[in-house]
């Protein structure tokens, strides 16, 4: 049985990607960086009737934190096929430029960034012990910036000077560890899973969580001729290069 990470999977898409995973035959460790809402989530998995999920708390911001997740998962398998890096957060809107304080930018690229950076590094070696390793960051077409300096995109009018800089330097890194491992069997891409009905975007999306899911699957279930350092998501269908 494949094995699968998913950090932030408490709620919103990280619990729907967990769901449909275990839909798949993966055995999923259910990040969470709240162990009780972590807990409920499991059990609410379980009473649905699935049965190899296990909740592993983690704090992305934290390195101890990593470091025991990392630990935790060592002790019960050798290798780890999948990392979902999905933990995020907005920052809060409005937050322009100018006058957003410097401490927002510093709490979102802690999570955004260097979170998925951080628990990339600690999980590499047990995913290059897998035959076919998985790494998706959850990205936004926000982070874009072909898009972003396209007046024609639809979402053209939402700037922020930290959320959407935070997910270009998330696209950034995702396509510098593709190249770096393009030589191995691994797969590392970025998904935008869309404009999501969750807590995030205060239930104003227009993708429902099991939609935006199946984008991250995309990405998950490729195959040994699929594509590495690319970008998945509904701005991509179209003939122009949505990073």
């Amino acid at each position: 049985m494949k094995r699968a990470l998913i950090t932030g999977a408490n709620k919103g898409i990280g619990l729907e990607t967990a769901r449909q995973l275990l839909q798949h035959n993966y055995f999923v460790y259910l990040g969470s960086r709240d162990g009780q809402r972590g807990q409920q989530a499991v059990e609410q998995l379980q009473a649905d009737g699935y049965a190899h999920v296990e909740l592993l708390e983690l704090d992305v911001t934290d390195s101890a934190s990593i470091a025991a997740a990392r630990h935790a998962v060592g002790q019960q398998t050798p290798a780890l096929d999948v990392l979902v890096n999905n933990a995020g957060i907005s920052g809060g809107y409005p937050q322009p430029a100018l006058t957003t304080p410097l401490r927002t930018f510093q709490e979102v690229f802690a999570t955004n960034v260097f979170g998925a950076v951080a628990v990339t590094q600690a999980f590499y070696d047990l995913l290059a012990r897998s035959a076919a390793p998985r790494i998706v960051n959850v990205s936004s077409g926000l982070g874009s910036l072909t898009l972003q300096n396209d007046p024609s995109w639809r979402f053209y009018a939402v700037k922020g000077g930290v959320y959407p800089p935070s997910k270009t330097a998330l696209n950034a890194y995702t396509v510098a560890l593709a190249y770096e491992l393009r030589a191995t069997p691994f797969k590392v891409n970025a998904v935008c899973p869309g404009y999501v009905d969750t807590d995030f975007t205060d239930h104003l999306g227009e993708s429902s969580t099991r939609e935006a899911a199946a984008r991250v699957l995309q990405a998950v279930l490729l195959g040994p001729e699929g594509p590495s350092g690319q970008f998945f998501g509904q701005e991509t269908n179209s003939d122009r290069n949505p990073w």
